[in-house]
């Protein structure tokens, strides 16, 4: 990719439309999910700290998810159920997104790459705060299921199922402490928020 053209591509975000294998009521694109993750990692970072007296980085919380699937523009978004088939198809998608990931890096000047490094994908570095990161996008696939179960679409009880297993199974009490306190707030209409 050319230098200078990061920015311009991350525009582009808007096109990746998700959940491709799916019947959707409503199309939900990369950058919208990227900015709902963003939005939950930083209220999960928040719940650590306000309410379980942690310290978390919650900012970085909400820059992490806001690039957490960058290297999707270049890919595009590979269903779960393709993605984690098996070991060799997982393996092969991560190098895969290493390759995207050094792509797009390339499209920023070489002085201010360093600062972006780190933001795509998983580093050990920051690992605790990529649990929060993959929580956050597990809980706004959950959601994307539940707004289109609510809408009568059934294609997603089954991934509204498995994804709130893994939820469960995360044992994260600010996960726990989201899902029982926000959670409800999304079945509801706009009327019944305001009340």
């Amino acid at each position: 990719m050319k230098e200078q053209h990061f920015y311009a591509m991350l525009s582009r975000m808007k096109y990746i439309n998700r959940w491709g294998l799916m019947r959707n009521t409503r199309s939900e694109n990369l950058c919208e999910h990227s900015l709902e993750v963003a939005f939950i990692a930083h209220a999960l970072g928040i719940i650590n700290n306000e309410i379980y007296h942690g310290n978390v980085d919650a900012e970085r919380l909400a820059i992490l998810g806001m690039y957490h699937d960058v290297t999707e523009i270049i890919t595009g978004d590979m269903p779960t159920p393709v993605k984690y088939y098996s070991a060799v198809i997982r393996n092969a998608y991560k190098e895969v997104e290493n390759v995207a990931e050094t792509e797009m890096l390339s499209g920023i000047p070489e002085e201010l790459r360093d600062r972006y490094r780190g933001l795509m994908l998983e580093t050990n570095e920051e690992e605790q705060l990529w649990h929060y990161v993959k929580a956050a996008d597990k809980l706004s696939a959950y959601i994307k299921c539940l707004e289109e179960g609510r809408t009568g679409n059934t294609d997603f009880a089954d991934a509204e199922r498995t994804i709130k297993k893994s939820i469960d199974e995360m044992h994260l009490p600010e996960v726990d402490y989201y899902v029982e306190k926000f959670i409800p707030a999304y079945m509801l209409t706009l009327d019944e928020s305001g009340e």
